[in-house]
């Protein structure tokens, strides 16, 4: 039996464990973190060594606990969250705070730096209105715009997964897998885009900031005998380049086949699945590449999904924390208990989960409607919930269309997945069964597969998954809720974007 390490970087905590080849969890050791830097409202940022420290008081106390155990590790990766630059000067070092990607500043849309060839070429194919909610989010035009003399020191751009494997390894690279952000990437190809490309002037990044990028499951490089000093992790360890968090999730969730979608209820709550065939899972939003080398991952992403569930019990929730304090429960539990009983649809209260501006709805914001005097704290809750998996279905829908692939089932990971009420909600609203693993730490599952399979523990990915994915759990769906929720999700909640776009945007104002 082989053992592996996995970090994996999440956006309110880190984890480090340690898998067997059989999908068994050995040790786990989770941080989580001080709040994020906030300068101004929209702004998170945080320090990248400061994740760093993490990983090795993470190790450092695996070690400490299970000194045998982490001998007996074959090799270890990280997957970190996604779309978060790291500004590096000359000699690697970070030069601020990175801009996490969940940070709304808005950088200036002008177009002095597109040539005008490129203008006309978007606009002719329609991708101009996407191109300016692209650039609008690109977080070192932002620097550019707003810190000109702190970009002109920069030597490097890089994802916070890549400065952790430097930090460990002291190369500068990282798994296509895991270059899912605002950068001149061509996710089709899994290369940078070349100068002559389309696309790369909308980027405003030169290739020279960029830095080489790997296969999944190549050997970025070994914990060194300095290193291993200041993590507690073993001399000479390979460190595996594996993917993204979203990426890895989905193959945690054992998503090799056509017939099967990755939910993830995570701070973003996302809908992903495997294919062969590369395709846009909405227009001008490209499909990403996948950490099986054969496979690439189309992506819906609802931005703050499960997020809104910490917001809402900080907001709302705090008659919960005495009972859950003395009943040894998490707040979570008590909440999901409370909506249990709210019926299907929540008696009329429909909710667009928008907090955060999409490609392809720029100006949209979250809504609520249906309010009355009896709806309470309960038909609130379940409504987000309802929201963010209406929400998934439309975008699984499209996707199913635009690929030409029939979903029978879907696997669901996350935070949520822990609530059996709030599964089973899922099922009801998707109409197909759900299935639940065996542990919910499936990112880290998904990146100890690949860490198994570059160490030849493994053939393939099917063999992978046969003997580390485990359903403990499915969800039916009830036939008279579906059919509640068939007559929202087509009568209200596809409709409700259309008929608001006009406050949205007069709101953007």
């Amino acid at each position: 039996m082989s053992n592996v390490l996995v970090i994996d970087v999440g956006s309110q905590s880190m984890r480090g464990i340690i898998f067997d080849d059989k999908g068994n969890l050995l040790i786990k050791e989770q941080v989580k973190y001080e709040p994020y830097k906030s300068k101004a409202n929209g702004f998170v940022e945080a320090s990248a060594d400061s994740y760093f420290d993490v990983l090795c008081q993470i190790t450092n106390a695996i070690n400490a606990k299970a000194p045998e155990l982490m001998r007996s590790v074959i090799a270890m990766s990280v997957d970190t969250f996604r779309d978060t630059a790291v500004l590096l000067d000359a000699d690697n070092k970070p030069l601020r705070d990175c801009i996490l990607w969940s940070d709304q500043r808005k950088a200036a849309v002008e177009y002095k730096n597109i040539p005008l060839f490129t203008r006309f070429c978007l606009k002719l194919v329609g991708m101009d209105g996407a191109i300016k909610a692209i650039r609008k989010k690109i977080k070192t035009r932002w620097i550019q715009q707003h810190e000109p003399e702190l970009w002109a020191r920069v030597n490097k751009v890089v994802h916070i997964s890549v400065y952790l494997n430097y930090r460990l390894t002291g190369n500068l690279t990282d798994s296509y897998a895991a270059t899912i952000g605002l950068q001149p990437f061509d996710y089709k190809k899994r290369k940078w885009h070349t100068k002559s490309a389309l696309l790369y002037p909308v980027y405003e990044m030169p290739l020279e900031m960029m830095v080489p990028v790997c296969n999944p499951g190549d050997v970025i490089g070994t914990i060194s005998d300095q290193m291993s000093k200041l993590s507690g992790l073993p001399q000479g360890l390979k460190v595996i380049a594996s993917g993204s968090d979203k990426g890895c999730e989905t193959l945690g969730n054992g998503c090799v086949d056509r017939n099967v979608a990755s939910v993830s209820f995570g701070t973003a709550s996302s809908i992903q699945f495997s294919t062969k065939k590369y395709f846009e899972p909405e227009p001008f939003m490209p499909a990403y590449p996948s950490v099986l080398k054969d496979y690439y991952n189309p992506e819906t992403q609802i931005f703050r999904g499960y997020w809104m569930i910490s917001w809402f019990k900080q907001n709302f929730a705090e008659i919960f924390e005495e009972r859950a304090q003395a009943t040894c429960r998490s707040v979570e539990e008590l909440m999901n208990e409370e909506i249990a009983n709210i019926p299907a649809g929540c008696d009329g209260l429909v909710l667009q989960p928008f907090w955060q501006a999409g490609l392809t709805t720029p100006e949209a914001r979250g809504a609520i409607i249906g309010f009355s005097d009896f709806h309470s704290r309960a038909h609130m809750y379940r409504a987000i919930i309802e929201g963010i998996d209406f929400a998934l279905r439309e975008a699984l829908e499209r996707m199913e269309k635009r690929g030409r692939q029939k979903i029978d089932y879907i696997t669901i990971s996350g935070g949520g997945s822990q609530s059996d009420v709030i599964c089973q909600i899922a099922a009801d609203i998707f109409g197909r069964p759900v299935k639940r693993a065996q542990t919910y730490e499936t990112t880290g599952l998904g990146a100890a597969m690949v860490t198994f399979m570059s160490q030849g523990v493994f053939a393939n990915e099917r063999e992978a998954v046969k003997q580390m994915v485990r359903y403990t759990d499915t969800f039916t769906p009830n036939p008279e809720r579906a059919k509640v929720y068939d007559d929202i999700f087509y009568n209200i909640y596809l409709k409700m974007y259309r008929k608001l776009r006009k406050f949205y945007k007069h709101l953007e104002k």
